[in-house]
């Protein structure tokens, strides 16, 4: 495969799953007011990732989320060059959705649930139980398991033998939602964080969800490349390839 299409298919899988995603809070929102409820927008965002990595796995691994990729360079299982051009297309699939979201949904929508930028609950200040520490800890948290839930099943042969990444990795994502979506937004991913950010021009806390996800996906990098990882089992890469 070569870089052009793995590029492709970082942006077209982060592009899906934060499109999914964004639309599935959006159509809570007046005038929709769809009544899918918490349990539908966990659904809809661990079946948009269920499916992009089954989609797209096959090109480029489907990373489709920064904290991926920078666990994945910790591991040895991407270089610097290509990881960060992953993470720019995973950004740039990720503005991309938030701006067809941000011109087909009505503007009431956009402008009460801010686009969907995973955030806290909308009150000023922020109730009592909730604190940046607090964001922090749930966001590493979910996005720990979601990035070991990735090497288990996708890097691992252990665990890719058993053909069930998209749908393991999906289910992480949906019972993320469901336990700290009221809390944090359960975004588990900085680029899902980026494109609403970006578009809506709204950074309040942004930097939590990148440093916490950022920091679960290199210690699960690390604790795959010297803990759990056989010796005799090698991380797939797609590096061996020409560089772009």
């Amino acid at each position: 495969m070569n870089t052009f299409r793995c590029l492709l298919s970082e942006v077209l899988g982060t592009f899906w799953i934060c499109f999914v995603s964004i639309g599935a809070i959006l159509s809570v929102s007046s005038p929709f007011k769809s009544g899918i409820g918490l349990l539908g927008e966990a659904l809809a965002y661990g079946l948009a990732w269920a499916i992009a990595v089954s989609v797209f796995g096959g090109i480029s691994k489907a990373h489709l989320n920064p904290a991926i990729t920078l666990g994945m360079f910790a591991a040895k299982g991407i270089k610097l060059k290509r990881g960060v051009m992953y993470v720019i297309s995973q950004l740039l699939g990720a503005t991309l959705a938030a701006l067809v979201c941000n011109v087909v949904f009505p503007e009431e929508a956009v402008r009460t649930r801010l686009l969907g930028i995973p955030l806290p609950p909308e009150t000023e200040p922020l109730p009592a139980w909730i604190s940046v520490q607090t964001i922090l800890a749930i966001e590493f948290v979910l996005t720990f398991f979601l990035v070991m839930a990735y090497f288990g099943t996708v890097v691992d042969d252990r665990g890719r033998d058993l053909k069930i990444g998209g749908w393991a990795i999906g289910l992480v994502v949906t019972v993320g939602v469901l336990v700290a979506g009221p809390i944090s937004g359960a975004s588990m991913n900085p680029a899902r964080s980026f494109g609403p950010a970006a578009v809506f021009l709204h950074w309040d806390l942004h930097w939590c969800y990148w440093v916490a996800p950022l920091a679960a996906g290199l210690i699960v990098g690390l604790l795959y490349r010297f803990l759990l990882l056989e010796q005799d089992i090698e991380i797939v890469s797609e590096d061996e390839e020409e560089e772009a």
